[in-house]
């Protein structure tokens, strides 16, 4: 047994505490701010359906167009992976996966859209009819795990037309057995905070008129302008928003097409990959770090409908733009027909096959101290660990085989994915 040292310090514990109360306020406004992953499962997607298409086969039935061109166009683990790129080794895995999501759960999250197109009583039935079929779907247990509206935004021109759906939609899913816990609201083309706090103000006045916990409506952020990525100030208005839903904001979502031509883009060269739009994401992703508000990727208009080659050409896009999302942490994006889900699932599910032993090791030999080729964090102890959850969410992954190569239960993969405030800077315990 060594020497024990002798321990000596020079200031008295005053010191301390008053540094402590100075930084009090600091401490307050960091957890308030900054709460950290809601620690909830994030959809992998998101799909838009017109307000007037929505019924109550939409989610099955975009499963079996789904499925239908896969047997048209890919109808073994084989030609889909010489499509994409599949290495031989997930081939079967991944594509016997996917058509098994196709048939169990074909959509993640569904948005009922009602900001184009729409007006009068056409839009009053629609959204009527929409809450009546989205509560028989959530009773029936037929429901996306997350599903709700898109209404119309917050200028002056609409604004009126989308306080009366969110009322119309909000009041008929009441009428028909209560909020479902998936509900999701979307603001589209919001450019200044102060549009955010009114949607609050909005959504506050409906829990009061009916009875609702406080706090109880959340909504996501569509970016598709690009005031709302750059204020007049010089100022990033995106991280302004987040604050002004004061702690409402569950999601900011990029929108390809309007925040492309906003720049002025060209038709052409509108996509996910474009430098504008990796600006304008980078921009949302910042702000949203530590915030508990996630961010999805936009979608592409280049649809894998009529002759097999262009099929494949389009899935072949698709494929690599989730690909390449995934890659810059942006773990849901949108969806515009039925032939991009098997590809959405595609990536997702090889994004997750493939660097799931390297994750599942490193976070074993995290957990238990046994070191190895990588010195790993707890930083990265929570990165690989919301790695595997996020796997586990969607199906790409069993919680069988996570625990068997981890040693880890779901409880302990939550415990890594959502450390308490200064574990990132402890060791592992």
């Amino acid at each position: 047994m060594g020497q024990q040292e002798k321990v000596s310090t020079s200031l008295a514990g005053a010191v301390s505490e008053g540094i402590s109360a100075s930084l009090a306020a600091v401490d307050a406004e960091l957890d308030r701010r900054y709460p950290g992953d809601p620690g909830t499962r994030q959809p992998v997607h998101t799909v838009y359906v017109p307000g007037n298409l929505f019924d109550a086969g939409t989610v099955r039935s975009w499963g079996d167009q789904a499925l239908a061109a896969l047997d048209e166009h890919a109808p073994d683990a084989a030609s889909f992976a010489a499509v994409l790129g599949l290495p031989d080794d997930l081939a079967e895995d991944v594509y016997g996966r996917v058509r098994a999501k196709l048939e169990r759960e074909p959509i993640e999250d569904l948005r009922v859209d009602f900001e184009d197109g729409y007006g009068g009583d056409d839009e009053d039935r629609d959204a009527a009819r929409a809450a009546r079929l989205v509560s028989e779907a959530y009773a029936k247990g037929t429901a996306a795990p997350y599903t709700g509206i898109r209404m119309k935004c917050m200028e002056a021109a609409v604004r009126d037309r989308g306080i009366r759906t969110t009322d119309v939609f909000l009041t008929g899913l009441l009428e028909h057995g209560g909020l479902p816990e998936g509900l999701v609201l979307t603001l589209p083309k919001v450019t200044y905070p102060e549009q955010v706090t009114a949607f609050v103000r909005l959504l506050e006045a409906f829990e009061k008129a009916h009875g609702l916990d406080a706090g109880r409506l959340g909504f996501e952020i569509q970016i598709e302008t690009s005031q709302a990525i750059l204020a007049a100030d010089g100022t990033a208005a995106v991280a302004r928003m987040i604050g002004a839903a004061e702690g409402r904001a569950t999601g900011l979502h990029y929108g390809t097409f309007d925040y492309s031509a906003c720049l002025g883009v060209s038709a052409a060269y509108q996509a996910s990959d474009h430098p504008a739009a990796d600006h304008a994401k980078a921009i949302m992703q910042v702000a949203a770090a530590g915030t508990g508000v996630r961010v999805s990727d936009g979608s592409t208009n280049v649809l894998p409908v009529g002759s097999t080659a262009h099929v494949h050409e389009a899935w072949r896009l698709h494929y690599g733009l989730t690909r390449r999302a995934l890659a810059r942490a942006y773990y849901q994006g949108w969806d515009m027909h039925p032939g991009h889900i098997p590809t959405r699932y595609a990536a997702v599910f090889a994004f997750y096959r493939e660097g799931f032993e390297t994750a599942a090791k490193r976070l074993s030999a995290y957990a238990n101290h046994a070191g190895g080729d990588v010195m790993d964090e707890p930083a990265t102890a929570k990165a690989l660990s919301s790695y595997l959850l996020r796997g586990i969410d969607c199906g790409a992954l069993d919680t069988a085989e996570v625990d068997a190569l981890t040693g880890l239960t779901r409880a302990d993969l939550d415990r890594f994915a959502a450390p308490r405030r200064g574990d990132l800077t402890a060791s592992a315990e």
